[in-house]
């Protein structure tokens, strides 16, 4: 990750513990703010990239919760995290 604070999950490193800090939508799809907070991408909601496809890094495959979806780089790209504290952790 570039930085601690407001990333992009897109952009996290493989395994690093994270928190959601929040969700957005690209003006060409409005709808999927929505659409990832309905499935759990809720700010403090702790989250974890596991690996991501080859070739290209798409899609990736993430952890929130209980659950584990797989998300376009595009939408990963709308969930601002920060790294976890090990107190979060």
């Amino acid at each position: 990750m570039k930085s601690a604070l407001n990333d992009s999950l897109a952009m996290a490193a493989i395994g690093a513990p994270m928190s959601v800090v929040g969700v957005s939508s690209p003006s060409y799809a409005p709808e999927w703010a929505a659409w990832l907070e309905e499935l759990g991408f809720w700010p403090g909601e702790a989250v974890c990239v596991m690996a991501r496809g080859l070739p290209g890094a798409d899609p990736l495959v993430v952890r929130i919760g209980q659950s584990t979806f797989a998300l376009r780089r595009a939408e990963a790209a709308c969930i601002s995290v920060r790294a976890q504290s090990l107190s979060e952790a």
